[in-house]
């Protein structure tokens, strides 16, 4: 009997310019979902320094984990110490239009825009309900992206399916993959 190696584990980092609701809820989404494929992480070109609290209600709501997310500044994965990253996807059309830091690594990157829930005027219950909408678009993105078949597919394949994803149901605007 042969012992197999360990999977490779990929680290994938969410940006958002603030990085206070849509990239901390695909955080959150792919630490459960992706947990012992992917280590996640998120992070802003100015980050509130916060995470939205009706982020965090939203995914407590439904059992994701919140411990330790944290708004932070992208620089914390451009030095030398960060982990070095496999994939980056802008999850807000204004991170995917600045420059962003050259990553460690060439990491694979997309641009998967939705609308900013936090930007979502009116009742209590209209600006929750505009986070639980979001929370579904970046569910069911990273359902289909961590079911994508890693290790066999090419690297111009995988980019063309990346960004395919990013033009699905919730995309915030159809334009060019800028990540």
């Amino acid at each position: 009997m042969s012992e197999t190696a360990p999977a490779r584990i990929f680290n994938v980092l969410f940006l958002c310019t603030g990085n206070s609701a849509r990239s901390i809820l695909a955080e959150a989404i792919l630490r459960k979902h992706g947990r012992g494929h992917f280590r996640a992480f998120s992070a802003g070109s100015q980050p509130k320094g916060k995470v939205n609290p009706l982020a965090i209600k939203v995914l407590k709501s439904l059992d994701y984990p919140t411990a330790d997310l944290r708004s932070k500044s992208w620089e914390e994965f451009a030095g030398p110490d960060a982990p070095v990253m496999d994939f980056v996807f802008t999850v807000c059309d204004n991170a995917a239009g600045e420059s962003c830091p050259v990553w460690p690594g060439q990491p694979m990157t997309a641009h998967w825009g939705i609308e900013d829930p936090a930007e979502v005027e009116g009742t209590d219950i209209q600006k929750e309900a505009a986070f639980v909408a979001a929370l579904r678009y970046l569910k069911n993105r990273i359902a289909v992206f961590t079911s994508l078949p890693l290790g066999s597919i090419d690297r111009l394949s995988l980019g063309t399916r990346l960004r395919d994803i990013g033009r699905g149901e919730g995309a915030s605007v159809s334009r060019p993959d800028v990540a």
